[in-house]
This record gives structure tokens, sequence and C-alpha cells, in this order.
């Protein structure tokens, strides 16, 4: 199991877009300044600007939403899916990159965080 928190500019808006676009589950709200939602083994933190997350550092530094850092989800058919969102109005970085791996595509939710979106190769049976 995995827990991932993502600095949210505002926690209802991020709720709905994990439970809609992605299919998280709701665990439990706190929001305006926090939530938590879950999919699978995955546990991801949305913290606002009232949370004690987005509290200034020592140096004046302030922690903001966005950056490369990521969670990846596994999907089947990723490109029928990716037409779906870009349809609804979803954001992208990129367009769909296809390596020895897999596909991959970043998926901005509304504050910039981004998630990755993954299909593995298929490899050929024995």
């Amino acid at each position: 199991m995995a827990t991932v928190r993502y600095l949210v500019t505002d926690v209802e808006r991020s709720i709905g877009f994990y439970a809609k676009s992605l299919g998280f589950k709701l665990d439990h709200s706190m929001a305006p300044a926090f939530a938590r939602v879950s999919t699978g083994d995955l546990t991801l933190w949305l913290a606002g600007p009232q949370s004690s997350a987005a509290r200034p550092m020592p140096d004046g530094r302030r922690p903001e939403p966005g950056g490369w850092n990521r969670f990846v989800i596994e999907i089947d058919s990723i490109e029928a899916r990716v037409e779906e969102m870009k349809r609804a109005g979803l954001r992208f970085r990129n367009e769909l990159v296809i390596g020895p791996g897999g596909k991959q595509i970043l998926l901005e939710d509304p504050d910039g965080n981004v998630v990755e979106l993954f299909e593995p190769a298929r490899l050929p049976g024995p």
C-alpha cells in the first residue's frame, strides 16, 4: 500500500476530479483543508491551502501544487481512455509515448499535479 500527498488549491474540486475521472473513492473529507481518496492499494491525501502541509517552510518557501513527481495508474486500452478524457476537457502534458515497456501519457489534475497513465506492453507468450 502507498500513500501520496498532493497539494491542491480546491479540495472539493480535486475530490470530484479523482472520483469522476479516475474512479477513486472518497474515504474522508475535512474540506476545505484536507481529504483522503483511494483506489486499490493507493491512498491519495489532498491537502488544500488551509492544511498544515501548505504552511510556509522556515526559509519562507511555500509548498505548491505541480511538479513532475507522480504516481502511476495502469490501465487497459489507453488510447480509447485518453480520447474519452480529452473529450471531457481533461489536460495532458504530452501526447501518448510508446516505448519498449508500454504506453504512457501524463494527465494533469486541476492544480497541475501529474498522474501517469500507463498501459504495459503485452509480452509474447511462450
